[in-house]
C-alpha cells in the first residue's frame, strides 16, 4: 500500500469538570466526550526521502516539526523502526484552536492512518499509549464516540451514543490558548461542579432532556470572562430553540442542541447576521 486517507472528527464536552491540579502541572479531570460530524481529512503517501513532509489547504498552521501531525507521525516511525519517509496534506474543516481538539484529532488520524499503511499491527490500547505522550485528547481522539474521560484526559470508558438531534456549532472570530484558560482556573476554588454523574445516567438511559439539564464546562469561568460574545451565542442559541448550549473545551466554541433542524437552521443564520461567528455548522453526532 502506497496511500491512505483517514477523517478526523472533531469533539464537543458534553460536561467538563476540573477536579484539582496536580503538582506536575496537569489538572485532573471528569469529562463527557462526543464526536461530531465535523472533520479533517489527512492524506498520507509513502516516501523514498527520511523524514515527514506536511502540506495543508490552510495557512493559519505550521507545517513544521511542531505540528502535533509531525510529532505524532515522528513518533510511530520511530517506535516502530520504519526508515522511510511520509507525505502527509492535510484537508483543514473543523476550526483552529476551537476546543474542538482539531490537532489531537489529526493526530490521532495520523497514528491509525500510518499504522494501516505500514501494516504495523499495534491495537489501539498501544496507539493510546503512544499518543497520550503527545496530548492528553489523542487517547480519546483515536477511540472516539461517546466517553467518559478522567485522569488528564487519557482514563477512558465508553458510554452508549446519545439520542439523535441536530448540533449548531458556532466559532467566533477569536482564537483562545488552552495552556492561558488552564493557568488561570482556580480549580480548588470553583463554586460549580457539572452533575456528570447525572449527565452519564442520562445518556445511558437515553434520555435527551436529562443530558442538556445537566451541560456544564467549568473553564466557561475563564474563557467567558475574557470573551463575552461567547454568551452572547449561547442566548441566542436558546432563544431560538436549543434545548441546552455550551462552550466546547477551553472555547471558544459554542454548540446548540436542537430537537427541531428547522429551528438550528434559522439560529445558524441570525448569528450570521448578528456577525457573532465567523465559522458555522449544522451538524450531528457520530
Amino acid at each position: 500500500m502506497d496511500n491512505i486517507s483517514k477523517n478526523a472528527y472533531a469533539k464537543i464536552n458534553l460536561g467538563l469538570d476540573v477536579l484539582k491540579r496536580r503538582p506536575d502541572g496537569y489538572h485532573e479531570v471528569k469529562m463527557v466526550m462526543q464526536t461530531v460530524d465535523i472533520y479533517d481529512t489527512l492524506t498520507f503517501n509513502v516516501s523514498d526521502q527520511p523524514g515527514i513532509v506536511l502540506n495543508m489547504d490552510n495557512n493559519e498552521l505550521s507545517t513544521g516539526s511542531d505540528n502535533l501531525i509531525c510529532k505524532a507521525a515522528g513518533k510511530l516511525l520511530e517506535e516502530s523502526g520504519i526508515k522511510q519517509g511520509v507525505e502527509v496534506f492535510l484537508e483543514k474543516r473543523i476550526p483552529v484552536a476551537a476546543g474542538m481538539a482539531g490537532g489531537s484529532a489529526d493526530a490521532a488520524a495520523t497514528l491509525l492512518g500510518l499504522n494501516e499503511l505500514f501494516e504495523l499491527g499495534y491495537s489501539l490500547e498501544e496507539l493510546q499509549k503512544i499518543g497520550v505522550k503527545l496530548g492528553a485528547d489523542i487517547p480519546y481522539c483515536l477511540m472516539g464516540g461517546t466517553a467518559l474521560s478522567e485522569g488528564i484526559g487519557e482514563v477512558l470508558t465508553k458510554l452508549p451514543s446519545p439520542p439523535q438531534c441536530t448540533l449548531l456549532i458556532a466559532k467566533p472570530d477569536i482564537n483562545v490558548s488552552t495552556k492561558y484558560v488552564y493557568e488561570n482556573l482556580h480549580a480548588d476554588s470553583l463554586a460549580y461542579h457539572p452533575d456528570i454523574d447525572g449527565m452519564i445516567a442520562a445518556i445511558k438511559e437515553g434520555d435527551l432532556s436529562g443530558i442538556t439539564d445537566r451541560l456544564g464546562n467549568v473553564l466557561e469561568t475563564v474563557t467567558v470572562r475574557e470573551y463575552p460574545v461567547i454568551n452572547e451565542i449561547k442566548t441566542l442559541m436558546k432563544d431560538e430553540g436549543a434545548k441546552g448550549a455550551l462552550m466546547s473545551g477551553s472555547g471558544p466554541t459554542v454548540f446548540g442542541i436542537f430537537t427541531d433542524a428547522k429551528a438550528a437552521k434559522n439560529a445558524a443564520k441570525e448569528i450570521a447576521i448578528e456577525e457573532l461567528a465567523k465559522q458555522v455548522f449544522v451538524t450531528g453526532f457520530i
